[in-house]
């Protein structure tokens, strides 16, 4: 008989620092995901930590073939579509948008406040629900679950699981997205399936990843070995850190992106464009739609 050790944690493989750059009008974005060093971590496309004054934003633009998802940190956000849904997201609030065969929106800050700051996520869809109708799902910062393994350490599970607490979005690429907030001197340890790709993104502090406690610091993305672990862990030492953990189940797919558009072959988005700029097979409300909040 042999003893069952217990699992070693996942290490850190790669950390790169997301630079700041200009982005849609007048926004600043911190591109980790998408970046050439980083350039997609399937089933991730892109993460962009974003801030953007009262006269910025992301006027209207089309997407397909993938999801976007947006969580506020600071301020205030509008969209609206061609679908005619529109709403406004503040702090803490998620937006987890399937673009599926076509979308046309436009996202822009509220114009009283000074900043809209927040990320944005972009997940590939499998093949077979890349032309998949567009869906919304919307929680309020009241309306996502938190998890708190311990003193001082809470964590709000956007997507996925942790600590036993899990949370209500439905993800067509399996995927988990959590927020830590961890004081000093803290260790947890999360869960994570054994065939998941992910990475953290540091947004505030310092924190301590694996067995090896690899230094993690405010604005880098750390990408996590793919050895089949099941756990990562996490230390806080002299100082509080808040960032957010996302992994998923990669697709292992062809993946061939245009800007908004994200298919599987050269062909299909050869085709996308054709839809766009013919207001069809999923783009027919793009027709003469601009919104009102741009």
């Amino acid at each position: 008989m042999t003893a069952t050790s217990t699992p070693l944690s996942r290490s850190i493989t790669k950390s790169v620092l997301s630079g700041e750059q200009s982005e849609g009008v007048g926004a600043r974005v911190r591109r980790s995901i998408g970046r050439p060093e980083l350039r997609n971590h399937d089933p991730f496309l892109m993460l962009d930590e974003f801030s953007v004054d009262k006269n910025g934003g992301f006027p209207d633009h089309p997407h397909r073939g993938f999801e976007t998802v947006t969580y506020m940190l600071e301020g205030q956000f509008r969209h609206e579509d061609f679908a005619g849904h529109k709403g406004t997201i503040g702090p803490g609030d998620l937006q987890w948008m399937t673009a599926g065969r076509g979308i046309v929106h436009s996202e822009m800050p509220v114009k009283s406040q000074t900043r809209a700051h927040g990320l944005q996520l972009w997940i590939n869809l499998p093949k077979e629900h890349k032309m998949c109708e567009p869906q919304y799902q919307e929680l309020l910062d009241g309306q996502i679950p938190r998890a708190t393994p311990q003193d001082g350490v809470v964590v709000k599970v956007i997507a996925g699981e942790s600590h036993g607490v899990k949370s209500q979005v439905y993800t067509r690429t399996p995927t988990m997205y959590l927020d830590f907030k961890m004081d000093k001197n803290k260790t947890v340890t999360q869960t994570i399936p054994s065939t998941y790709t992910g990475f953290l993104y540091m947004l505030k502090g310092t924190a301590y990843i694996g067995d090896k406690e690899f230094e993690g610091k405010a604005h880098h993305t750390l990408t996590l070995s793919e050895d089949g672990a099941t756990t990562v862990k996490i230390q806080t030492k002299d100082e509080d850190a808040h960032f957010v953990f996302i992994a998923g189940e990669p697709l292992k797919e062809p993946i061939v992106q245009h800007g908004p558009f994200v298919m599987n072959s050269s062909e299909e988005i050869y085709d996308t464009f054709v839809d766009y700029q013919n207001n069809k097979n999923g783009f027919e409300r793009a027709r003469n739609w601009r919104s009102t909040i741009a």
